[in-house]
């Protein structure tokens, strides 16, 4: 397998190495994330993903592959992962894996969605889900790299609980006015609720997103159907696709 880098030349071939889980970290009750060191890392894009294989004592193999929520800034890589009901890979890592397991890991892979802070803004990142992953990835860098261009986090989950990486965006959003996060819940509110209801529409987008005029780099990334409709709505609104960056995963997520 040869990757193809973000300007299109070609990469060293990408093999397949052990990766040792450092920590893990209990995000919501489907969702946890793997704390990864690899030793002969050569380093990632905020955006980028990796695949991960796992083999059975009989020798049959499963492989997926993840986005990767840590920044380029720090030598041990996250792995956000969200239990996948019947999948071959995801309960393990998010019920069995622990201190200590290895598992092969190989990347990173990909250089159409990734945003750096040399890139500026402002931008526009939009999640269902776990689709926030690797629009963590990019939240973290920018945080990492004190830029102050603004940004904007539009992210749907299901109630509350499900939000993933909670604190930490709410740190941040307070760390830094330029960046916005609003969160919408699509099936469950608690009392009190000051945030946005329902699925993520072209009102709501509409009103939360950048105007085209202002040109901004747009992330979308979640379940399949989710991401169609919101870049759709976009493109109505007036952005042109080419500034709409997409990344998709199954009806499942």
């Amino acid at each position: 397998m040869t990757e193809i880098d973000a300007g299109g030349s070609h990469r060293r071939r990408l093999e397949w190495q052990p990766a040792m889980v450092r920590d893990v970290v209990v995000e919501t009750p489907r969702v946890k994330t793997l704390l990864l060191q690899v030793r002969s890392w050569k380093g990632h894009l905020p955006g980028q993903h990796v695949d991960i294989r796992l083999t059975a004592e009989d020798g049959y193999q499963a492989q997926r592959s993840y986005s990767l929520a840590s920044p380029p800034e720090d030598q041990i890589l996250a792995l956000t992962v969200e239990r996948v009901r019947d999948g071959e890979v995801s309960p393990y890592l998010v019920d069995h894996a622990r201190i200590g397991d290895q598992f092969e890991l190989r990347g990173p892979i990909g250089g159409y969605f990734v945003w750096t802070a040399a890139m500026g803004g402002p931008s526009c990142l939009i999640a269902g889900g776990s689709g926030i992953a690797p629009l963590m990835a990019m939240l973290r860098h920018r945080d990492r790299s004190n830029d102050r261009s603004a940004a904007l986090l539009l992210y749907s989950s299901r109630s509350l609980e499900d939000i993933i990486y909670r604190d930490e965006l709410a740190a941040m959003s307070r760390a830094s006015p330029e960046l916005r996060v609003v969160h919408t819940l699509t099936r469950r509110q608690p009392d009190g609720w000051m945030g946005r209801a329902g699925r993520i529409n072209k009102s709501l987008l509409f009103q939360e997103c950048f105007p085209p005029e202002r040109t901004p780099r747009i992330y979308i990334c979640g379940p399949t159907l989710f991401v169609e409709d919101v870049s759709r709505s976009l493109v109505e609104l007036g952005h042109k696709p080419t500034t709409v960056k997409t990344e998709r995963f199954g009806p499942s997520g």
